[in-house]
């Protein structure tokens, strides 16, 4: 199951890439609990989007209550977790910044774009957790990395 924390656009891409990379997907950006039936792996978009949200009807707040609330229900049901900033640097700044620390520090691996990191907030939440993180150049190597994860 991939979701969106944040309602950007980058779930749409790492769905395609998924596809690329032949590993089934089900892409329901404002998942709950009741969405992981049968999942082993919950993939984690991170990365605001004022719009996004706007669109959705909901604030940074909730998103981050309803993205908790599916992280703790796939912990509960040991659904491995997996985040991924892929946006790079346009993707950061004060509303993306909100949802990565409470997600990363969740997830069991990560996926990052190294232009996204340059504060070194992600690696050091990573390392902090002892959580495997790839550093990617480009959101396209997401389909280099991420099938390992399923292996």
């Amino acid at each position: 199951l991939l979701t969106s924390a944040g309602q950007s656009a980058d779930s749409d891409i790492i769905k395609t890439l998924c596809t690329k990379a032949n590993i089934t997907v089900e892409l329901e950006n404002q998942a709950t609990a009741e969405n992981l039936d049968g999942v082993k792996t919950l993939l984690i978009s991170v990365g605001g989007s004022s719009k996004g949200l706007g669109a959705a009807g909901i604030d940074a707040d909730q998103e981050i209550a309803r993205v908790q609330d599916l992280i703790q229900a796939a912990q509960d049901a040991d659904i491995k977790i997996i985040a991924m900033h892929v946006g790079g640097a346009p993707r950061r700044g004060d509303l993306s910044d909100k949802f990565i620390t409470p997600i990363f520090e969740q997830a069991d691996y990560a996926i990052v774009v190294k232009s996204g990191d340059e504060d070194g907030l992600m690696a050091g939440v990573c390392a902090s957790n002892s959580i495997p993180v790839d550093m990617i150049d480009a959101i396209s190597d997401v389909a280099t990395v991420l099938p390992k994860a399923f292996k």
